[in-house]
């Protein structure tokens, strides 16, 4: 039995079919043990460490951080068995910098399969011995397998020219090209490290126009403070000597191209397929919200609040898990012939983070107190903008919250999450004129809106679902007391 044992790339669940390497924790050499985390991955949902599934040495890495690989595919070969002394050279299945370099002849020579052919066992797209590497704990299997991309072929070598010299030929052979990298190797996605991508932003920089200097061609920090170093000179001597303004560009030298995947990806999808199999429908209701911040004052003068994150999110939620008991269709799902009512509330909260929006979710909420209900609102943010969100954190949403007021904004016409009948938009609470006891005055206002598969919820059901929801945030004392 092989001691070197090549890891793939998991299924972390929920068909997702490709991974990018963000940075691998770990590096050839180095002594690793059983369920050690290895490599950071960003999945089409969020970043994941991935652990070991071997305890022993690292004697390849086979992608570099920043390239994109498929679900399947080995990324990283373990020896398992270090103290045992040299490994054999048959012993050594991965490729990579345990194997000599081919020479030109012996490439030539090799036969390449047909592209309908047969793959060989434990290559991309063929059977590995036993079937395919289990997933994750708690993750499902990939049910498709991984297609291998077509090698692009060898570039023909320029044969031997000669000189003339007087009447004389002297033969010369010409001198290898030199050995340069190229960036596209892996994936076809520029190699650069997230630090990098985010200089090269900063300072408006195509990475796809430059070529690295880095390892297998990766894109450097020198390689982007080079190009802005370089574009500057060029463009001072332009402004001298050009009497006249150029006239405007409008082409590709002025359009950014970004690679749509990831995170991004996944949610155009879901927003594509929602919009178009559920039919919307959106209400709004704007309610004088004053005694709810009056109310969050309060709770955070008690002495058992003092050291809670209390925001008007927080009661948004709650007015959402009572309203929901009080009108239990609005939490269920269509499945073409039944429509499936689910007692449980996993209430969802959209967050925006660097890799885009995602929609982790509060299992089991309507079950938690205020105060336990906090707290994981708190870890629930937290954990988001750290971009350390499980994929199983984001699965089995059953009714969302998108608060759009951190952005200023009023209100909006959210789109419903896949699955999902319901969607509240939490607007900006802002000091307005408002007619209250018969006289006008400044009090605290926000305004929502309510999207909902009408499906399954008519107009009738959504209203009073809505209703229930201003009415708790108008006066949260009374509707708690009426209601539980």
């Amino acid at each position: 039995m092989s001691r070197i044992k090549e890891f793939n790339l998991p299924d972390l669940g929920e068909g997702l079919t490709e991974g990018e390497i963000l940075a691998w924790l770990v590096k050839v050499g180095d002594v690793i043990e059983l369920n050690q985390p290895i490599v950071e991955v960003e999945t089409a949902k969020a970043a994941v460490e991935i652990p070991a599934k071997w305890a022993g040495e690292v004697r390849s890495i086979f992608h570099p951080e920043g390239s994109t690989v498929e679900v399947g595919t080995p990324i990283i070969a373990i020896d398992t068995d270090p103290g045992a002394g040299p490994v054999e050279e048959s012993t050594t299945t991965a490729a990579g910098s345990d194997l000599p370099t081919p020479s030109a002849a012996s490439l030539a020579a090799v036969q390449v399969a047909p592209a309908e052919g047969m793959v060989e066992p434990g290559l991309i797209g063929g059977v590995a011995p036993g079937g395919r590497t289990a997933v994750l704990v708690g993750y499902g299997p990939r049910t498709t397998p991984a297609k291998r991309r077509p090698r692009r072929p060898p570039t023909p070598t320029r044969a031997d020219h000669g000189v003339v010299v007087g009447d004389k030929s002297v033969p010369v052979t010409a001198e290898p090209a030199p050995r340069v990298h190229d960036r596209r190797s892996v994936g076809g996605a520029v190699l650069a490290k997230p630090p990098v991508r985010k200089l090269a932003k900063d300072l408006g920089v195509d990475l796809a126009a430059l070529v690295g200097s880095g390892p297998l061609g990766s894109i450097t920090r020198e390689d982007v403070r080079r190009a802005v170093a370089g574009s500057t000179a060029m463009a001072e001597p332009a402004a001298v000597t050009s009497p006249t303004t150029s006239a405007a560009s409008f082409g590709a030298d002025r359009e950014q191209r970004i690679p749509v995947k990831g995170v991004r990806k996944l949610t155009a999808e879901n927003m594509s397929r929602s919009a178009f199999t559920a039919p919307h429908v959106t209400e709004f209701l704007t309610v004088d919200v004053t005694r709810t911040m009056k109310a969050l004052d309060r709770l955070r003068g008690r002495r058992d609040w003092r050291d809670v994150r209390v925001s008007p999110l927080l009661l948004v939620a709650k007015a959402v898990l009572l309203a929901v008991r009080r009108h239990p269709m609005v939490n269920s799902t269509w499945a073409g012939d039944e429509i499936v009512v689910k007692e449980y509330v996993n209430l969802g909260i959209a967050a925006a983070t660097e890799r885009g929006l995602i929609v982790p979710n509060i299992k089991d909420a309507g079950r938690l107190t205020l105060r336990e209900l906090a707290d994981a609102l708190t870890g629930l943010v937290q954990t988001a903008k750290a971009g350390k969100t499980s994929p199983a954190d984001m699965s089995g949403g059953t009714l969302t919250i998108t608060n759009v007021g951190v952005f200023g904004v009023d209100t909006g016409t959210p789109i419903l999450p896949p699955g999902e009948s319901a969607i509240l938009a939490f607007g900006a609470v802002r000091e307005l004129p408002w007619v209250h006891k018969g006289k006008v005055k400044p009090r605290q206002v926000t305004t929502l809106g309510l999207s909902f598969d009408h499906r399954i919820i008519d107009g009738e059901l959504g209203s009073k679902f809505l209703r229930d929801i201003g009415d708790f945030l108008a006066d949260p004392e009374a509707a708690l007391l009426a209601w539980t």
